[in-house]
């Protein structure tokens, strides 16, 4: 099964160094043995969304394939291209056409994302040069890391799980970054991390990941500016040619890497159980 999207693309960077991915021809199995808790690192990624009779169909196979966790998730290809005019717009609309209602019955939730894109980047409207932006370096570095992610995570998620979760997918993000398919960089507030978030790449594409604020320095041109930074080592250390971001078409986060210079250029969306 060969996969349009770009934004999917991009995330078999991953799922292909920590994990397991196999093509079944109608359908890629997508396993993280060594994490479970992934929820969207084991699941199955299909052509297109669900029709008449595919809750069951699908259903089956996931537990043919994956057992039976406590977890379901299904992706399907890109919906749509998006005609720009920004993520507020044509990108979040409506939910993805298909036979949804059988999975929404059994308590899932549909999962839109919008994938930005980008070959060149600008500085923001807002410039902050008093946090310094580096690649994590020590060990300390990376628990702060961990401990932003697990603060900043989504709150549907509890603490405990969710680092179980965290914890052995950033060491996958330290081992990417040892073996130079990129980096993963923080932006200190003196010596406090405040911001962070990874960049890798592969076949001259960049992918993006995880970019997140502390609260307390949240709307002060740290995120903005440390994603042109970013960007432009990608660019250039990582011979990149496109830029890929993937973000939540309603959150503040992707008008900010509008800002810089990417632009919406598909919808992609699935349905979790988590």
């Amino acid at each position: 099964m060969e996969l349009r999207s770009l934004g999917l693309r991009t995330e078999l960077i991953f799922h292909r160094f920590e994990g397991q991915v196999t093509d079944r021809g109608a359908y890629l199995l997508i396993r993280t043995p060594s994490n479970p808790n992934y929820h969207w690192g084991n699941m199955l990624m299909f052509p297109g969304p669900p029709g008449p009779g595919d809750y069951e169909r699908w259903e089956e196979l996931f537990r043919s394939e994956l057992g039976n966790p406590p977890h379901r998730v299904y992706g399907w290809d890109k919906e749509r291209e998006v005609a720009g005019g920004g993520c507020g717009g044509e990108a979040s609309g409506p939910a993805p056409v298909g036979a949804i209602e059988p999975f929404l019955a059994a308590g899932f939730r549909v999962e839109q994302t919008v994938v930005l894109t980008a070959t060149e980047v600008h500085d923001p409207p807002s410039i902050n040069r008093e946090a310094v932006v580096r690649p994590l370096k020590s060990d300390a570095d990376w628990q702060a890391a961990l401990e932003l992610g697990v603060l900043c995570r989504d709150f549907r998620y509890g603490e405990e799980g969710y680092r179980t979760y965290l914890a052995p997918k950033m060491k996958t993000y330290r081992r990417m970054q040892d073996a130079g398919l990129g980096s993963w960089f923080g932006a200190f507030w003196g010596e406090k991390l405040v911001a962070d978030m990874g960049v890798f790449a592969e076949a001259g594409i960049a992918r993006f990941q995880s970019v997140k604020t502390h609260p307390d320095f949240r709307r002060r041109g740290i995120c903005g500016t440390s994603v042109a930074e970013v960007a432009r080592y990608a660019l250039g250390e990582l011979g990149a040619s496109q830029l890929v971001m993937l973000a939540d078409p309603g959150y503040q986060a992707a008008r900010i890497y509008e800002s810089v210079g990417f632009v919406p250029r598909e919808r992609v969306a699935g349905v979790a159980r988590p």
